[in-house]
């Protein structure tokens, strides 16, 4: 059956293709970084971070060589930041192994950091115009309505027997436009939220869970398990005007970047007072802040705050503390979302943020 859907889907993908600016020029280097961008992130909102990320790192020798704290920056806002790190490590294997150019093998492409069989297949079919299929969770959607099929999609068995069967229907002369236009269907047709858009798909005729009427029952997948909780407390401390914030540690969740100063537990005042002066500071006075709560995948925090005035410092660090202007941050500091709450009050700009207030966008 499905032999059946190439020319209708690509004659529907010429005529409704999205302008997305990754599909300018689609070189290996430009479709992987779009790619590592758009997991777990609406085409929207990667906009305007490919265009700034291409104008600073338009090559993978500029992204092998950029600094970390650079990096950060550039992807401050999108999350996730270990798809950065991973890309600018694979940045650098490639400079090393491969003489500055993407590989064109699927095993050599496939063992990069960061890089798994959905981005293998979309560059090598997108960028070099080899047979390799490309699923991701629109193109899964868009085949298991298809064909009905109640299988299981986080096995990798099931996986493999996608892939095989977008294999065999693949045409040779279009494979990056046969993965783009199942993308394409999935994201804007048969949308992962939401009633799909039947009477606007090129294949609902072929389709035998639109035949059958259980079309919304596709694709099958277990449960999401239950997110942790967990309760911090958030310690916005002033010197004057300057901001302490610190770098969290090298592993783990946000790793590298930057954070107000934080801690386990909701603290009362009197508690919090006693952990700032544990810190090796003067507190002057405290004033509690709104509380807030930030969604990661697997876990929650639960915020409380407290803005926290201390004495002047002599010296420029307390605990591994930085004091620093807050405009400083918007340039030089990646800090992550999740403290966005806290960081509107101080009228810190974060991701895309500080360019649309601007006009930059």
């Amino acid at each position: 059956m499905l032999e059946e859907i190439v020319t209708p889907l690509l004659l529907w993908y010429d005529g409704h293709a999205r302008i997305l600016p990754w599909r300018e020029n689609p070189t290996p280097y430009r479709v992987w970084v779009s790619e590592i961008m758009l997991q777990q992130t609406r085409v929207e909102a990667v906009k305007p971070f490919y265009e700034r990320f291409m104008d600073r790192l338009p090559d993978i020798r500029s992204l092998a060589k950029c600094q970390e704290d650079t990096l950060l920056k550039l992807w401050e806002g999108l999350g996730y930041y270990n798809r950065a790190r991973n890309l600018k490590k694979a940045a650098e294997i490639i400079e090393e192994r491969f003489g500055g150019r993407m590989p064109e093998n699927y095993e050599d492409i496939i063992s990069l950091p960061g890089i798994g069989p959905y981005t293998a297949g979309a560059v090598l079919s997108i960028a070099y115009g080899q047979q390799v299929p490309a699923v991701d969770g629109n193109v899964f959607r868009v085949v298991m309505r298809l064909t009905a099929d109640d299988s299981d999609i986080t096995k990798p068995s099931v996986r493999r027997k996608v892939e095989n069967a977008l294999l065999q229907v693949m045409p040779k002369k279009r494979a990056g436009d046969f993965n783009q236009a199942l993308m394409e269907l999935g994201a804007v047709v048969c949308v992962p939220n939401g009633e799909a858009k039947c009477e606007e798909c090129p294949l609902s005729g072929l389709c035998q869970g639109h035949r059958i009427g259980n079309h919304m029952d596709f694709p099958k997948k277990p449960p999401k398990k239950a997110r942790r909780r967990e309760d911090r407390t958030v310690l916005v401390i002033r010197d004057g005007e300057r901001l302490a914030i610190r770098k969290r540690k090298d592993r783990g969740l946000l790793a590298g970047l930057y954070e107000f100063p934080n801690v386990d537990g909701h603290l009362s005042e009197d508690e919090a007072l006693n952990r700032v002066k544990g810190f090796g500071l003067s507190p002057l006075r405290i004033q509690r802040l709104p509380e807030a709560k930030h969604i990661f995948s697997h876990v929650e925090w639960h915020m409380v705050g407290y803005l926290v005035r201390v004495a002047a410092l002599e010296e420029e660090t307390a605990e591994g503390f930085l004091f620093v202007e807050p405009d400083e941050t918007e340039e030089k500091y990646p800090i992550p979302a999740a403290f966005s709450a806290y960081t509107e009050l101080l009228k810190i700009r974060l991701g895309q943020e500080k360019y649309q207030d601007s006009g930059n966008r």
